[in-house]
């Protein structure tokens, strides 16, 4: 058995799979930054090699089923530090059981992956409540945003539909990438907090209004954190706009 490393990307991961069946067993999977090195472990980095992940695609469509696939690559998209292994206990169970591995409820490398799905799914509809887009000078819509997964393209297709006649963008700054989009098409792009435009002035001036009419409708009396905090995480409120002082505006 050996510990693969592999690139983080989802053809490199299947690649590992590929790796898995016709090299050796994994023992575990890791990317460059996470893998910390054993004398008593066999490893192996894997190049990624996108012939061999073709395969694996095709063989997961084909002998689980289209549903397992897209299920496959949300749970890659989630942060789980085991997420790699889980994945491939559910693929590995997935060939021997085919299209009725997701029924499995209680076996447990189909429970493990339909946690992670909740996490990703629920993260997924935040983010299509808690993106604030401001209006960049050049007339972009701009939005900042840090998922603990990586699911900002899995909102793009409702935001080109909702915005499809702007452009905008959607910047996840926890992973320096972006949903770069325009008249209804988008694409994932790496994106550096620089690349992004100034504030335009009548946007401050939105802001302001947008901040003091939320404060407004407040009622100091029945104000009640816990509750707030409930269907608002912390984590989010950095990058509302009725969140923010006037200052960081």
């Amino acid at each position: 058995m050996k510990d693969y490393i592999y690139d983080n990307t989802f053809d490199g991961f299947l690649t590992v799979v590929w790796h898995h069946y016709y090299t050796d067993r994994a023992a575990g999977i890791f990317t460059e930054d996470t893998y910390q090195a054993s004398f008593l472990q066999e490893r192996m980095t894997v190049e990624t090699d996108h012939e061999k992940a073709d395969r694996v695609y095709r063989a997961i469509r084909d002998r689980i089923s289209g549903y397992d696939l897209r299920c496959v690559y949300r749970a890659w998209l989630s942060c789980d530090p085991e997420k790699d292994m889980k994945i491939l206990r559910y693929v590995v169970l997935g060939f021997k059981t085919g299209h009725s591995l997701s029924f499995l409820h209680g076996d447990p490398a189909v429970f493990s992956v339909q946690q992670i799905l909740k996490k990703i799914s629920r993260e997924s509809e935040r983010m299509l409540q808690f993106v604030r887009f401001s209006v960049l000078e050049g007339n972009v819509l701009y939005a900042k945003v840090e998922p603990d997964n990586d699911v900002i393209e899995l909102a793009a297709r409702h935001f080109a539909d909702r915005f499809h006649s702007d452009a905008f963008v959607i910047h996840d700054a926890k992973r320096n990438k972006a949903v770069i989009a325009s008249g209804g098409k988008w694409y994932i792009s790496a994106f550096a907090p620089e690349s992004a435009a100034q504030v335009s002035r009548e946007e401050r001036d939105y802001r302001r209004l947008w901040k003091k009419y939320f404060d407004h409708i407040a009622i100091m009396e029945r104000k009640n954190p816990r509750c707030q905090g409930h269907f608002v995480p912390d984590r989010y409120r950095r990058n509302l706009t009725e969140f923010t002082e006037p200052g960081e505006f």
